[in-house]
């Protein structure tokens, strides 16, 4: 399973079965080493998870830029 998850207040965005579904059919081989480490984790039961900003979080952030010096601004 392929889970795409806000990393600010933790709302599941998407899912995808990772059998029909491949990394380059969602665009993440277009990522950098160094994104890849900051966007992807990989949970126990092998299900990978994309943390990214939901539209909600991201216009909150927009207008309130201050948020974004917290660790976890929107919990």
């Amino acid at each position: 399973m392929i889970r795409y998850v806000c990393k600010h207040c933790g709302t599941q965005l998407a899912a995808f079965d990772s059998n029909q579904q491949t990394e380059a059919s969602l665009g993440l081989q277009s990522l950098t080493h160094e994104e890849r480490d900051s966007i992807i984790t990989f949970e126990s039961n092998g299900d990978m998870v994309a943390n990214v900003i939901c539209e909600y979080c991201e216009e909150a952030v927009a207008r309130n830029p201050e948020l974004s010096l917290l660790s976890n601004p929107l919990q």
